[in-house]
């Protein structure tokens, strides 16, 4: 763009001669010459260019604009420089000599850029992309957490059977205190008890901490609205932080754990890739003495060293741990069951029986199994470690009827049967007998008893004292007697009628037409028979 505005401004404004407008601008004197004679000539005054733009100055002064403009370049498509830039072995000068053969190609008015002017204008576009933000990490906030992308590995010294391993890395923001340890999985567990162990090593609790998007801290991945896994949200209540998960494919929002996983592959991985390790402790032991190295190597370009910088800075910022660690909960989501009870692992425990049906939420540790239900503990019981199926019942959770039940002991059912009948207090006692526990033949001797409401007391009794005579004395039994009306038959009858015989019909054949010996043979002189029927 000329500087018409200039040389009008320090010749009208400032009275400055010709001479010393050309130097300040930079121009020479004739140029100085040719605008203030146009500007005349076209009567544009100081008061009024000083108004107007540098293109509107210039538009007023010359009619032929481009006259002296050089000819015009062909665009490059930058974003295909970017993206070939990436790929082994490409060049700038590469690409450059591919976009002036693609010009040549395209024939036209356009001329191509000079080398020096391809990558004077890609150093420009560069710097308009998205920058990357630098990051303030204030004393005791944050701390970064992520898994290495290289794994070290144990081998099974029974087997021989190599196996990777997870390594672990937690880093402060403002420090760069680095802690790393090896575990089995990313799992839930794993996940959680590396956090535990942090906190310890590091012996207090930042303000925030910033884990990936993995299942274990999420579990419902959001870019902007993630849903926190509530195991991990019940670690950060326990110890106060806030979980601030990372932005899915963003490793620069926590750049800060990515040049620590970097620097603990380096330090750690890189000089433990000739020692063999067979198990997770060992493993970690020699983990252990290469991280206090690491924290306690000096700086290159600034004094101290993470641990002096982790005192001096993080320590006296960050919170102070909990009386006691975390200790791991799952959690699940299920339904109260009609019989007031709910189902976790393969056991089952009560709440109260006005619950039923209702979705609750399960927390459970290794000691203790708890209901919740709106965020309130409505049940607590301690964890049931015995065979799948059994059950954990608190008398209070029973309904009144039902406690009742439960209160009667194998005698007063025997007895409520008697009343029937001696047989039908027969059969009951039996049917508890041949029960593991007698509990479980309530149902059935109760089922027993009501037989008597709907048949009569004498015919239960008599179908009772008819399966104790043919040796079945169960509710089953009683029950089919009692449908067929087998009852009223004399005990010493058979209890089916036998089956008629079949009449005999003029045209059946007698047992002598079966007879097995034939009717024509020949015999030979010795006796034999030859077999042979006529």
């Amino acid at each position: 763009m000329r500087q018409i505005r200039e040389v009008l401004r320090l010749k009208h404004a400032c009275g400055r001669s010709h001479r010393e407008v050309s130097a300040s601008v930079g121009i020479s004197k004739g140029s100085v010459h040719d605008y203030l004679a146009r500007a005349e000539k076209a009567g544009l005054t100081w008061a009024e260019a000083e108004t107007l733009s540098d293109s509107e100055v210039e538009r007023r002064l010359f009619r032929a604009i481009d006259r002296n403009e050089p000819a015009k370049r062909a665009a490059i498509d930058f974003e295909w420089v970017g993206r070939e830039l990436r790929r082994d072995g490409v060049t700038l000068q590469l690409l450059w000599e591919e976009y002036c053969e693609a010009v040549k190609k395209a024939g036209g008015a356009t001329r191509a850029y000079c080398y020096s002017q391809f990558c004077d204008l890609y150093g420009s576009y560069r710097e308009k992309l998205p920058l990357v933000m630098r990051q303030v990490h204030r004393a005791g906030e944050k701390a970064f957490a992520d898994y290495s992308g290289k794994k070290p590995y144990i081998v099974d010294p029974e087997t021989g059977v190599v196996s990777e391993v997870e390594l672990f890395v937690m880093v402060l923001g403002a420090s760069n205190y680095t802690y790393a340890e090896a575990t089995r999985s990313q799992q839930l567990a794993d996940f959680v008890g590396s956090h535990v162990r942090a906190f310890s090593y590091f012996g207090c609790v930042p303000q925030v901490v910033v884990p990936d998007q993995l299942r274990s801290a999420v579990s419902g991945p959001h870019r902007y609205d993630p849903e926190i896994n509530p195991t991990y949200a019940e670690l950060a209540q326990h110890y106060g932080f806030a979980p601030i998960p990372a932005r899915p494919r963003k490793p620069r929002d926590k750049a800060k754990v990515e040049v620590g996983v970097q620097i603990a592959q380096r330090w750690i991985l890189a000089r433990l890739r000739n020692r063999t390790f067979f198990g997770l402790d060992e493993l970690n032991v020699a983990i252990a003495e290469l991280l206090e190295e690491l924290n306690t190597r000096g700086f290159i370009k600034l004094e101290g060293c993470r641990r002096s910088l982790f005192e001096t800075i993080d320590r006296p910022a960050m919170k102070a741990l909990p009386a006691s660690p975390y200790a791991l909960a799952d959690w699940k989501v299920a339904k109260v069951n009609i019989d007031y009870h709910f189902d976790y692992d393969g056991r089952f425990y009560s709440v109260h029986h006005t619950l039923v049906g209702e979705q609750i939420e399960v927390r459970a540790t290794a000691s203790t199994v708890e209901a919740i239900l709106d965020r309130k503990r409505i049940a607590s019981h301690r964890r049931n470690w015995g065979p799948k199926g059994s059950a954990t019942t608190l008398e209070e959770h029973r309904p009144k009827s039902h406690r009742d039940y439960g209160k009667w002991p194998p005698s007063r059912i025997v007895s409520w049967a008697a009343s029937v009948g001696t047989c039908t207090a027969q059969v009951a006692a039996s049917i508890l007998e041949t029960r593991p526990h007698p509990e479980q033949g309530f149902r059935a001797c109760l089922a027993l008893i009501r037989q008597s409401k709907k048949y009569g007391q004498a015919r239960t009794g008599a179908a009772c004292a008819r399966a104790i005579a043919i040796g079945s004395p169960t509710r089953k039994s009683v029950e089919m007697i009692l449908k067929r009306g087998l009852d009223r038959l004399p005990l010493g009858e058979p209890s089916e009628p036998t089956q008629p015989s079949l009449p005999i019909h003029a045209n059946v054949r007698g047992g002598d037409y079966f007879d097995t010996e034939p009717r024509h043979k020949k015999t030979t002189p010795s006796g034999d028979d030859t077999g042979t029927v006529h």
